[in-house]
């Protein structure tokens, strides 16, 4: 009797020891699991992050190296347009302070000067305004893009149509520069990669502000090109970044390109 009893204990016993190494067992695996689950949502955060960290770089990089390239552009304008004609010009006067100069000699020198400091004149201006358009300064953005689609519907062989349908009063001078900006890389890819003639900018007061933009030009593959994105591109994602908006690329080859971006 007794030793039924104590048979029957042991195996209550047992079994109590073996629910408890059961339930540790299961603690542990779940405690495992979840660590291990953990670890891999932290990792795919950190992924996501180094990932928007390399795209901040990548713009960035993009932004100084577009604005390396201005600079170099602009001195290469100031020695070519300005710098060489100064010196004509400098020549040109040291010329009229020799003696024995003849009357036609005088008025030749005399001309040249005046010809060439008016190409002076020209060219400080032209290089002013692809800086800065007075335009922008004095009116705001929408008469910049109003005279920056005249400038190319009288010098390009392009049609640029402008249509604007929202306010712009309230963006900081900055963001409006931006937006401007950006169009004008916009048109610059549209007329010489793509060959466009014809091009329409419509701007609404939808989700915030937002610019359709479209041309007729030959297009390209998105997919491919999302991996070999220019300096253009780069730089107009880097400026919509700055303005806290969004940008939407639709294009196919032969079929033109449209591109959405608010903000």
């Amino acid at each position: 009797m007794e030793t039924a009893l104590f048979t029957e204990e042991n195996k209550i016993g047992l079994l109590i020891v073996s629910g408890i190494f059961i339930m540790f067992f299961m603690g542990i695996v779940l405690l495992l699991f979840f660590y291990f689950s953990k670890k891999k949502i932290i990792e795919k955060e950190l992924e996501k992050k180094e990932a928007q960290l390399q795209h901040s770089k990548d713009l960035i990089n993009a932004t100084l190296t577009t604005q390396e390239k201005e600079r170099k552009r602009i001195a290469q304008d100031l020695h070519d347009d300005i710098s060489s004609k100064l010196n004509i010009v400098a020549l040109n006067c040291h010329l009229l302070s020799m003696r024995d100069l003849t009357k036609e000699k005088e008025e030749e020198l005399t001309g040249t000067i005046v010809n060439l400091s008016g190409k002076v004149l020209e060219n400080s201006r032209r290089i002013a305004h692809n800086l800065f358009p007075p335009v922008f300064d004095k009116f705001g953005l929408n008469a910049a893009i109003e005279e920056l689609c005249k400038e190319y519907n009288v010098l390009q062989n392009v049609t640029v149509k402008y249509q604007n349908n929202a306010t712009f009063d309230g963006l900081h001078k900055e963001s409006q520069m931006h937006i401007f900006r950006i169009l004008q890389e916009l048109i610059n890819n549209s007329v010489r990669h793509g060959k466009a003639s014809h091009i329409s900018i419509t701007f609404n007061n939808q989700n915030g502000t937002t610019c359709f933009y479209k041309d007729n030009g030959h297009g390209f593959d998105v997919e491919h090109a999302e991996s070999k994105k220019g300096l253009g591109m780069k730089n107009i994602e880097s400026r919509i970044n700055f303005i806290n908006g969004t940008i939407a690329v639709t294009s196919k080859i032969n079929e033109g390109t449209s591109i959405i971006f608010s903000f």
